[in-house]
């Protein structure tokens, strides 16, 4: 029965994702409308509850282990795969800061607020390490209302790739922190000084962090080689099957070892795009790609939509005082996290960062469904904080997600006045819709088909190569990736145009296909 409620949530959720394109209901972020939706529901499952006409409570229960087992490694690793590599690579210093350095500071921020608001009395109180948990959870960012709005902004690249991979690599590194704390609290930590506790905290940290990285991307590598001296290119069935394992190897390997599979499959997705991607048949190019954004969206959807039902769902303990104390250190911690590291970088960085893009970076700092999960995912005694401490995640969600994700189209009007007036003129309107844009596009990128003499024209011998970008050109990406002979690229395009013409001679046999229909499609 809990298969069957899963499954009739997302289509329902589903259809109202069609009704918002259909409709253009543009200024709607998907995530607020499902949010809203599983809301609904959940209200309508409790009247019917509370009328004794059925008992779905354990089928609207979502589970932490489903979510970290099933959910979230095609969410992290689809959001590894999709990232543009090129804007990727030559913003990876500035990414890493505001990943790693501002993740870090607006966990302390809330955690120590947290901790020193308690031992005065204002809110209920937590020991050290149950703040610092809570603040690293609550400080991963949702990608995906982050990146809806700079798309609809149409900011600088650059500025986008920043702020898109920071959220990306800003959700791992939470989880790495809410680990940390979490291991902490698990050992007996009273005979040890404070000054002890953060070296430990700290070693951990990095432990789980570079060596996860290393495993993910050692595991990217090794794909890559496979698939450039094996060759599946003829049978795209197979090397689509091993794509699909090797996404999820390195996940598997880094619990099985202790450390983040979150961050190893991170990794692992954006080496294999930049490498592994580029030794496929253009079938699975298109196949992989598709495929990741069709399951990727389904786990985002339905993480949403029970993060909606769960207010109906769960056992609460709600203290107004502990929610609001918590949503201001939130907000001050992303405006601590954000300002100050931001003026730093302007001044080794060509592309500035204006004060307007660094208030719309503050406050596209949404929090989503890693945090949400995470909260129900903490082992915390007694019954009653881990209650606490789920039921204001969820309200810190649902006001960001809800109050600030709403908000957003009245502040893009607001702050950027001169462009809205240009898309008015172009009769265009404003498209917070992931989906529908993810839908019609297959990135060229990851689409590219280039011979051993064009890669040289293109990339080896180009002046402003510098760095790792240099590297890459010269040594890594000639010895990971296969160069298509003019036989190879032949054959691509053959088994592109045999399938589109198959489908194509389909659809005219079909029952609705007419003479006038192909004049249309000609």
């Amino acid at each position: 029965m809990t298969i069957f409620f899963s499954l009739l949530v997302l289509a329902i959720c589903i259809i109202l994702v069609h009704l918002l394109i259909r409709y253009r209901l543009h200024f709607l972020p998907e995530s607020v409308a499902v949010v809203s939706l599983g809301i609904l529901m959940g209200a309508v499952i409790k009247v019917i509850e509370f009328k004794k006409l059925a008992n779905w409570k354990e089928e609207e229960m979502f589970r932490p282990n489903m979510f970290f087992l099933l959910l979230l490694p095609p969410i992290i690793f689809e959001s590894g795969y999709s990232l543009h590599k090129g804007n990727f690579f030559q913003n990876i210093g500035s990414i890493t800061l505001f990943a790693v350095f501002g993740t870090a500071i607006s966990a302390f921020v809330v955690g120590g607020g947290i901790y020193f608001l308690g031992q005065a009395d204002v809110i209920s109180k937590l020991n050290m390490t149950d703040s610092f948990a809570f603040g690293s959870l609550i400080s991963a960012v949702d990608p995906v209302a982050t990146i809806a709005i700079f798309n609809a902004l149409h900011v600088d690249p650059v500025l986008n790739m920043l702020v898109f991979g920071e959220s990306i690599l800003n959700d791992a590194v939470s989880i790495v922190l809410t680990n940390t704390a979490e291991g902490l609290t698990r050992k007996n930590m009273s005979d040890v000084s404070g000054w002890q506790t953060f070296l430990q905290a700290l070693g951990y940290f990095l432990k789980m962090f570079f060596g996860s990285a290393a495993l993910g991307t050692l595991t990217g590598l090794i794909s890559a080689l496979v698939l450039k001296h094996i060759d599946l290119r003829k049978t795209p069935s197979l090397e689509f099957g091993m794509m699909i394992i090797f996404a999820y190897l390195p996940y598997g390997l880094a619990e099985g070892i202790s450390l983040s599979g979150i961050m190893a499959i991170l990794f692992s997705g954006i080496v294999m795009s930049h490498y592994t991607h580029h030794n496929l048949s253009p079938v699975t190019q298109v196949l992989m790609q598709q495929t990741l954004r069709t399951v990727a969206f389904l786990c985002e959807t339905c993480v949403f939509a029970f993060l909606g039902l769960s207010i109906f769902s769960f056992p609460h303990k709600f203290e107004i005082s502990f929610v609001i104390w918590c949503i201001v250190l939130v907000l001050f911690g992303r405006a601590v996290n954000i300002f100050p590291l931001s003026y730093l970088l302007n001044f080794f960085r060509d592309h500035k960062i204006t004060p307007k893009m660094m208030f719309i970076m503050w406050f596209s700092g949404l929090r989503g469904a890693i945090p949400y999960a995470l909260s129900l995912h903490l082992d915390l005694e007694p019954m009653e904080k881990r209650q606490l401490i789920g039921t204001t995640t969820i309200s810190i969600v649902l006001f960001t997600i809800l109050l600030l994700g709403g908000s957003t189209m009245p502040l893009i009007r607001f702050a950027d006045i001169r462009d809205a007036r240009a898309r008015r003129r172009n009769k265009k309107d404003v498209n917070l819709s992931k989906t529908e844009k993810m839908g019609n596009t297959v990135e060229s990128e990851h689409l590219s088909e280039l011979t051993e003499e064009e890669y040289e024209a293109h990339y080896v011998r180009r002046q402003d190569l510098k760095g790792f970008l240099w590297l890459d050109a010269k040594y890594l990406n000639p010895f990971f990736t296969r160069r298509l002979t003019q036989e190879d690229l032949h054959h691509g395009r053959i088994q592109m145009k045999t399938l589109t013409n198959k489908w194509y001679e389909e659809v005219r046999q079909g029952p609705s296909g007419s003479e006038d229909d192909e004049q249309e499609l000609l």
